[in-house]
């Protein structure tokens, strides 16, 4: 049997106007699939990389990897999930923009009790990203600084949290006072606004010229040069995120000169690839979530239709905090 399903595809790569919401018809789950009534459609940047061909992908394609809601229907070899659970996932084909589809059970996260399912749409692919890179790719600890770029952006704020709840002295990066505000009752020790604020002097400054022994930056091009400039020796540079476009290609003679420095590009998919470490991720985030430690910020939710302007305004930098799509 197939139901109806309301899709947001794309044709061809582009602008966010090539984004188009259809009707298809969805066939009941397959082995190892559940079927999901989606509520809430978490957006990441990284849509807009696929979007716009940045990441090359075969199209017409769907976009998106993180939605929250309800099974439906369960195929066959599948014992974890039954109808009527709540569940959430980030990872797997693009396709979440959408109010009903199809995913490999392996990928689903069932939703703690207490957890609203807007609120896990909006947590968990940030969530997730913020425990990688600050407990497995540089274990940051108690009294450390750490210079974190987009602190007021959905993993900006939830890594700020995280930051404060493990003691670590956190420097946030933002534009805008009110951006600058926000990250600074998002666990920011410090914020740097960058409309009116030089980000390595005032590194420098709050560091006693020392410099920081991480950098978390998702901005790429534009911030690359002072990222290296920002850390101590032997320091790490953790390039996350390639906003404004790729970093420089990087030569061990420009690590070596700048203090030993260590340079890793690494990617939710990887720390996250296998099911155990997925969960184990996912199930510390809800943790902190559940103790307090941690507040969703929901920002910006929009209609399923409305994809396109939420794309544009992601790319224009006029998001604060998570941003989500209403089927």
């Amino acid at each position: 049997m197939t139901s109806k399903a309301r899709v947001v595809r794309y044709a061809t790569a582009g602008a966010p106007e090539v984004l188009a919401m259809e009707t298809i018809d969805l066939p009941d789950p397959g082995p190892g699939e559940v079927q999901i009534r989606q509520h809430a459609v978490g957006l990441n940047y990284m849509d807009c990389y696929f979007r716009s061909g940045y990441y090359p992908a075969p199209t017409p394609a769907g976009v998106g990897t993180e939605a929250a809601g309800v099974v439906e229907q369960v195929g066959s070899g599948v014992t974890e999930f039954e109808a009527g659970d709540r569940v959430v996932y980030a990872s797997g084909a693009p396709g979440s923009y959408a109010d009903l589809r199809n995913m490999p059970a392996d990928r689903l996260i069932a939703i703690p009790d207490g957890i609203a399912e807007e609120d896990a749409a909006a947590l968990l692919m940030k969530g997730m990203t913020a425990e990688y890179l600050l407990t497995r790719c540089y274990p940051l600890k108690a009294g450390e600084f750490a210079l974190f770029y987009a602190a007021s952006g959905g993993v900006g704020l939830i890594a700020g949290q995280w930051g404060r709840h493990i003691g670590a002295r956190m420097i946030g990066v933002a534009a805008g006072e009110e951006k600058c505000r926000l990250a600074k009752q998002s666990g920011y020790a410090f914020v740097i606004d960058r409309t009116r604020e030089d980000v390595l002097a005032r590194v420098k400054e709050i560091t006693g010229g020392a410099g920081v022994p991480v950098v978390y930056d998702s901005i790429g091009k534009a911030t690359f040069e002072t990222s290296i400039k920002s850390l101590a020796p032997r320091g790490v540079f953790v390039s996350f995120g390639t906003t404004t476009g790729a970093p420089p290609p990087v030569e061990a003679a420009l690590l070596q000169k700048s203090g030993s420095l260590y340079f890793t590009r690494p990617t939710l998919a990887t720390y996250c690839s296998a099911r155990p470490d997925m969960l184990a991720s996912a199930t510390k985030l809800f943790d902190l979530v559940r103790a307090g430690a941690i507040k969703p910020s929901i920002g910006q939710r929009y209609a399923l239709s409305d994809a396109p302007s939420a794309h544009r305004d992601l790319e224009s930098g006029k998001t604060i905090g998570a941003s989500l799509l209403i089927p």
